[in-house]
């Protein structure tokens, strides 16, 4: 199913940051909250379609980072996966609800364990789409990310990339994340275009998405307490985390570790599916989440 168009934006006030948020319209009252995070780079319109397949079960928002989207950089500058995991909780909280099942999409995800391990009050079920966790298998496509992480080498390269045509970053991004770049239909294409048009003129777009990229790298040397897949351990919501075989960015290889670590993980790898199953394939990780969390 392929929803008219991006669910209407709107900005919330919080105290210590101003978020950008897309509401699904006509889910039915009393439907349990959903709260959904992108990945590096992606925003809110990231969920369009996945929240259209589960309306009838979910009154959910997808989230623009901060930084990412429409929504502007918080304002203690912390744009790590636990600065995006703090963002979550006050928006979590503003909505006064009480627990909400969370769904986080590579960086997303990583900004999603830090909450569901820190917060479990705040979160009903947590489900993981390719996420971005300490991995011991590198692959062709994310090799780049460390040196661009490089103080200085991203500060030159990243403004190089934003000189090229936005339906060339567009569609760059897409022949990347997906196993099969035809499956974006020409409104969401056009959606992604719009959207990157309209944050070429924000100064900070390039330093926050190097912080985030240098704050998510981080996390993957921590060997401190409160390491991912120490955090893991203290998830014990039910939890469902997707893979895509066709993945460039994300090994599929870490469902095993998936399984060793999360206390009450449900683990699925998409045959056909590339680094954002909820784009690409959005019926099947709906119907994944109704047979393992809904249900």
């Amino acid at each position: 199913m392929i929803v008219e168009g991006p669910w209407p934006r709107a900005d919330v006030s919080l105290a210590r940051r101003t978020l950008s948020v897309r509401h699904a319209e006509g889910a039915a009252p009393g439907l349990p909250t959903a709260v959904m995070a992108h990945g590096l780079g992606g925003s809110s319109l990231n969920w369009t379609d996945l929240q259209g397949h589960l309306r009838g079960r979910l009154d959910s928002w997808a989230v623009d980072l901060g930084g990412f989207g429409q929504s502007p950089p918080p304002r203690d500058g912390d744009v790590s996966p636990l600065g995006h995991a703090r963002a979550l909780a006050d928006f979590i909280e503003h909505l006064d609800v009480g627990p909400i099942h969370l769904f986080g999409n590579s960086m997303g995800g990583a900004a999603a364990l830090q909450l569901a391990g820190r917060r479990p009050d705040l979160v009903r079920s947590l489900t993981l789409i390719s996420p971005a966790l300490p991995s011991l298998f590198a692959t062709k496509s994310n090799a780049h990310l460390p040196v661009i992480a490089v103080p200085g080498v991203g500060e030159r390269l990243v403004p190089r990339f934003l000189e090229a045509p936005a339906e060339a970053r567009v569609q760059g991004t897409i022949d990347v994340c997906f196993a099969d770049p035809a499956r974006v239909s020409p409104a969401r294409l056009a959606e992604s275009v719009e959207e990157v048009r309209s944050r070429d003129h924000l100064p900070y777009a390039t330093d926050v998405f190097l912080r985030s990229l240098r704050g998510l790298l981080k996390t993957y040397v921590d060997l401190g307490p409160n390491r991912p897949w120490k955090l893991a351990e203290r998830v014990t919501c039910p939890t469902l985390v997707i893979y895509g075989r066709k993945d460039p960015l994300v090994d599929p290889r870490s469902a095993h570790r998936v399984t060793k670590r999360f206390p009450n993980a449900h683990v699925i790898v998409l045959p056909d599916s590339g680094h954002v199953a909820q784009m690409e394939h959005p019926d099947f990780v709906a119907a994944a989440w109704e047979r393992f969390i809904g249900d």
